[in-house]
């Protein structure tokens, strides 16, 4: 089977890695495979290919807060990939997110539509059924009809409110899309897909995110706990990209450890230095050597999950490959992805159940499972390997109702 994948990103960031992962597990498993992507650097892979510059990007974005129009830039990135895709001749295309400014999403899906091409569509954020948001959060105008939105300032940041007119494009879009399979990654996330008028009449198939459970497991951590002079402190661990963002909720890690002296927190990802951060509070730069990273997340006795929203939450995967549990602000879909003895969720906000959270933690009370327990449930549902196989199936089963 030919197939060619198609995300902002290949190899770096969430679903940048799981782009890779299917690529190199389909090849793995006799497919010819090829990748396509906007943004990072240049791949020298035969099989993989970047279709846009910087210098493009940089205008999409600039046309988005100008014009209030998202997704339908980019002339020459689009018209790059759809040359690229007749010239490989794909059996089927997996488009992953198509957002961040680096192609004319209209074009491209006339195209597939055009060519009477397979389509397998994973849905890794709230997008492609909403006027523009990658995260809804609490408005359910998407389930209707998106306008006057509340949320311009968001990415992809507008001047202009164009959202009922990006709404009743997408709804176009969709609604004589006939070859197309939706994937979600979690069934939060398919629910919600159900609900839109958008998407919601489409085959919709829960496929959880894959990571590498060779490189994610339990480490020994005694150097990295001596080099962070941890000792044998109890130790909460954050991870997260812009983590001082409202959306990953950086803030409330300050606040609980100034609540929780007795405990050492470690925040890995961050970027910049806040005003002012307790002394028990360790800040380390974004880790890209996933081995370092499978590390930090052995080395913790839990980790601390304070986004607003996740589609998924590859950290909370990570984490519990590597046998550390998880507590955290409920926040969409993170409570599937760790159930009840792999993670302990309280409602947004609440300050007080996180501090209980981490101290029955702490103190082993309540259902907590074991290192070991969690690093087979992780094995069980996230290896890339099981991810792999359910697309394989989906694509066969795809091109077979043709």
């Amino acid at each position: 089977m030919k197939i060619a994948q198609i995300d902002v990103n290949y190899g770096s960031s969430s679903t940048g890695k799981i782009v890779a992962d299917l690529h190199v597990g389909l090849e793995d498993f006799g497919h010819s495979v090829k990748a396509f992507y906007g943004r990072g650097p240049a791949s020298k892979a035969d099989t993989v290919k970047k279709v846009s510059n910087d210098i493009e990007v940089g205008l999409h974005a600039l046309g988005t807060r100008l014009t209030g129009f998202t997704g339908c830039y980019s002339p020459i990135a689009t018209k790059k990939l759809i040359n690229l895709l007749s010239l490989y001749k794909p059996g089927i295309v997996h488009l992953h997110d198509l957002h961040g400014y680096f192609i004319d999403i209209n074009t491209v899906v006339n195209f597939l539509k055009m060519e009477n091409i397979p389509t397998v569509w994973t849905f890794h954020s709230e997008f492609m059924y909403t006027g523009k948001c990658g995260h809804a959060l609490d408005c359910d105008k998407w389930r209707t009809h998106c306008d006057e939105c509340p949320s311009l300032d968001d990415y992809p940041k507008s001047y202009i409110d164009r959202t009922a007119k990006m709404f009743d494009s997408k709804y176009k879009m969709f609604e004589d899309f006939e070859n197309i399979h939706i994937v979600s990654p979690s069934d939060w996330l398919a629910r919600r897909i159900r609900a839109s008028v958008i998407a919601g009449s489409k085959d919709i198939t829960v496929i959880p995110n894959g990571l590498d459970v060779n490189v994610f497991y339990p480490r020994d951590t005694d150097d990295l706990r001596k080099h962070l002079d941890l000792d044998n402190k109890f130790t909460v661990l954050s991870v997260g990209s812009n983590i001082w963002s409202d959306m990953k909720g950086g803030k409330w890690v300050l606040k609980l450890a100034k609540r929780m002296p007795q405990v050492s927190f470690v925040m890995v990802g961050v970027d910049s230095q806040p005003d002012f951060a307790p002394g028990n509070v360790k800040m380390i730069a974004p880790v890209r050597d996933q081995n370092l990273l499978a590390e930090y997340y052995s080395l913790a006795d839990v980790l601390l999950l304070t986004s607003i929203k996740e589609t998924f939450s590859m950290v909370t995967a990570e984490s519990l490959a590597c046998g550390t549990p998880v507590v955290g602000f409920d926040s969409g879909a993170p409570k599937e992805v760790a159930p009840q003895g792999y993670g302990t969720f309280v409602p947004q906000g609440d300050i007080d159940g996180l501090e209980l959270s981490v101290w029955e933690c702490k103190n082993k009370l309540g259902d907590h499972r074991s290192a070991f327990e969690c690093r087979e449930f992780a094995k069980k549902m996230y290896s890339k390997e099981v991810m792999v196989r359910k697309y394989e199936h989906i694509y066969q089963k795809l091109v077979a109702s043709i």
